[in-house]
């Protein structure tokens, strides 16, 4: 478990919306509404009432906002990292278990199967990559590919909310 900055975290527990907003607005890819939502849920003892507020806020969300949040997510390996428009968060997370480092094979197959898994349910696959080697998401991606869409929907929140809270421990760590 991360150590975790409590005067960093006391300090967002006081601060203003705008300010709230403006330090958590990327802890969720492109969704700054999450931290607007959550920040009526202050002050936060510890980051599990902070995370748990902001996973609320989506859990709440109507499902079109929900299905947003998921396609707002960029392609592992996907045409956002080949034009350099990922966020710093995604670049950091994509590249930390090798995903910049693919050889023509696998970049090859992890597109084919983003295209089989984007068909199928309509958004992209949704996985917290830290701590997983490209063998193991590869086998991921392939798996689920073939589920069920509403299954998948759970599954990429589920992702969501792990990508989240990795994202306020590296955010608010000492």
């Amino acid at each position: 478990m991360t150590a975790i900055d409590s005067a960093a975290l006391a300090a967002l527990s006081a601060a203003d919306r705008e300010t709230f907003v403006a330090r958590l607005g990327a802890i969720f890819e492109h969704s700054p509404w999450i931290a607007a939502a959550a920040w009526s849920a202050r002050p936060f003892a510890d980051l599990e009432a902070l995370h748990a507020a902001m996973v609320r806020a989506i859990e709440l969300a109507p499902r079109a906002q929900q299905l947003a949040l998921i396609r707002s997510h960029p392609e592992l390996a996907g045409k956002e990292a080949a034009a350099g428009t990922l966020t710093s968060e995604s670049t950091q997370e994509q590249a930390s278990v090798g995903l910049d480092r693919c050889t023509a094979e696998e970049l090859a197959q992890v597109r084919q199967l983003n295209q089989r898994y984007r068909e199928r349910h309509g958004f992209p696959f949704v996985i917290a990559v830290r701590g997983l080697g490209k063998d193991k998401i590869l086998a991921a991606l392939e798996a689920r590919a073939n589920k069920n869409t509403e299954i998948e929907v759970g599954e990429a929140l589920q992702q969501i909310a792990r990508i989240g809270r990795l994202r306020l421990e590296a955010l608010l760590a000492k």
